[in-house]
């Protein structure tokens, strides 16, 4: 089972698939209903028990072909398995993070380090949420805007990732907040109108877990 839910992200959660074990939907740590009004049960429940459900599903899937094909030394195979590995890798890797970095107790402030270092690295949080904002609103089609930090650097980032492109693989920053700008993250709610998705997610940002993968890293 990959190890993703505990705040601590490290490089250890690459490559998706080094684990030879079956990978599961992790435990939602709210109901449908918590996030309302800002996100839907519908929406969550969709998201969750679907959209979630269905790349953990695919990447065993995959991961099972790749075992065969390593056991065949059959490299054609290994590598053409490369982009379901990504997507649907990623995909559970991201929502896993998401999940437990929204709160139906959350929406405050950033604190203590974390703060720290986003009034150094942005100058304000207000300019931190926008420049989410900014990179939350320019992803063309589907993909994720990140609050990630360089650990060479010390330093923190906001980046945007298309797809499920899983950010500390493909950017080599941990992944602190992650915002899912997939359609089906907020289109049964807010339309085609995104910003209003980003305005409202923001009231439910769990910040101390934020604050606390921050420490950890």
């Amino acid at each position: 089972m990959l190890r993703l839910l505990s705040s601590r992200c490290t490089s250890k959660v690459v490559p998706v698939w080094a684990s030879r074990g079956k990978h599961t939907l992790p435990d939602l740590p709210y109901d449908y209903s918590a996030l309302e009004p800002h996100i839907s049960a519908e929406i969550m429940e969709t998201h969750y028990a679907k959209h979630h459900a269905t790349y953990v599903n695919n990447l065993n899937i995959a991961e099972e072909k790749l075992h065969e094909a390593e056991a065949k030394n059959d490299i054609s195979s290994i590598i053409s398995l490369g982009p379901a590995l990504k997507f649907n890798g990623g995909g559970h890797i991201n929502h896993s993070i998401f999940w437990e970095t929204l709160s139906p107790n959350g929406g405050s402030e950033p604190c203590g380090e974390l703060k720290t270092a986003i009034d150094r690295d942005f100058g304000s949080f207000e300019n931190l949420k926008a420049k989410l904002t900014a990179a939350s609103v320019g992803v063309q089609g589907s993909g994720w805007s990140w609050l990630g930090l360089d650990k060479e650097k010390g330093q923190l980032q906001v980046v945007a990732c298309p797809n499920q492109d899983p950010l500390h693989a493909t950017t080599g920053l941990v992944p602190l907040f992650g915002i899912d700008v997939w359609e089906h993250a907020y289109y049964l709610q807010y339309k085609n109108v995104r910003p209003d998705y980003i305005k409202a997610i923001f009231n439910v940002v769990n910040w101390e877990n934020v604050g606390k993968r921050f420490t950890d890293a």
